[in-house]
């Protein structure tokens, strides 16, 4: 069978949310029953551009796959590779889509193991293309009726609370104030680009649980290591990717508070082999880096729906 070429296009009219949501689940349980690989990213640099890889097998789907994507002073350009077990490349897929969903599916699995069931509201940090992800995700996850969004640029915090909210048909609502998008909350999410932590930890209430997604370099930190310390269960999407990439954890590291004997695994959560949270009142960290395992999975779904549906265009090998 021919290869397929598939488009931002395609990605985004074959996914939704919920479905990315399943599909992510399945690999982290899949991952922690041994029916799956997972290779951190690893980044080679040149003047002007970096080039970011990272692969893994879903032995589960017959398929291995990688990710490559490029960084420049003008943007970023994802694609995703799919083989079948016999070696055959079977789909290259426009991966920027693709990665937005799966960013925020991931999250979304966590926010089902590790969340309050009845959160109705959370807070955003962040007002990008991956913060629309996290939210949705989250959205999808739980009952959130009110969101509150922190950007530092008021602009773009107003355009994002009036599109989502008519996106979602939710209501989100932009914050002046970093404090109003962390205290008393349920769920924090941080989604940013940021290098230093956008809010202060001690801001947390009891039970809260925070995401934080936006940093996957160690010169790059969201949170702050107040958040590292009140924090009774500490999740990681990979520890191994996270020990190369989460820039988050340096600071508390170094101060002597934390040690990755604290950290557990999504995939263990989400089989209940680790605790997510410990009791209603714990605070709960998760921490994301990304990860091959969760684009070759749902680009096998992609793949699998563009079949039945006939999208795409062959290639010449």
């Amino acid at each position: 069978m021919a290869a397929i070429y598939l488009t931002e296009a395609e990605v985004d009219r074959l996914l939704n949310m919920k479905l990315a949501i399943e599909v992510c689940e399945e690999a982290f349980r899949r991952l922690a029953a041994g029916e799956a690989d997972n290779i951190p990213r690893v980044r080679a640099q040149s003047p002007g551009i970096i080039l970011h890889s990272m692969s893994a097998a879903a032995a589960y789907l017959g398929l291995v796959g990688w990710k490559c994507y490029t960084t420049t002073r003008k943007g970023a350009k994802f694609h995703v590779g799919l083989y079948d077990l016999s070696g055959s490349l079977v789909a290259l897929i426009e991966g920027d889509r693709l990665g937005q969903l799966r960013t925020g599916a991931t999250t979304g699995v966590a926010v089902e193991a590790m969340a309050d069931p009845g959160a109705t509201e959370m807070g955003l940090f962040g007002a990008g293309w991956q913060a629309q992800s996290q939210l949705a995700a989250v959205a999808t996850a739980r009952p959130i009726k009110v969101a509150y969004v922190y950007s530092r640029n008021e602009k773009k915090r107003n355009d994002f609370a009036e599109s989502m909210s008519a996106q979602l048909g939710i209501e989100v609502r932009p914050v002046d104030r970093p404090q109003e998008a962390a205290e008393d909350l349920p769920i924090v999410v941080t989604a940013t680009t940021s290098r230093e932590p956008v809010f202060d930890g001690s801001w947390l209430a009891e039970g809260a649980l925070v995401s934080a997604v936006g940093s996957n370099w160690l010169t790059k930190a969201e949170i702050d290591s107040n958040v590292v310390r009140r924090a009774d269960n500490i999740v990681c999407d990979s520890i191994k990717a996270c020990q190369i990439e989460a820039g988050d954890f340096v600071e508390a590291i170094e101060k002597g508070i934390f040690d990755w004997s604290r950290a557990v695994e999504l995939s263990d959560v989400v089989t209940g082999k680790a605790t997510g949270r410990n009791t209603r009142e714990s605070i709960a960290l998760f921490k994301s880096v990304g990860m091959a395992l969760e684009d070759v999975a749902l680009g096998g779904k992609v793949l699998e729906l563009a079949r039945k549906q006939k999208i795409g265009r062959e290639l010449p090998f």
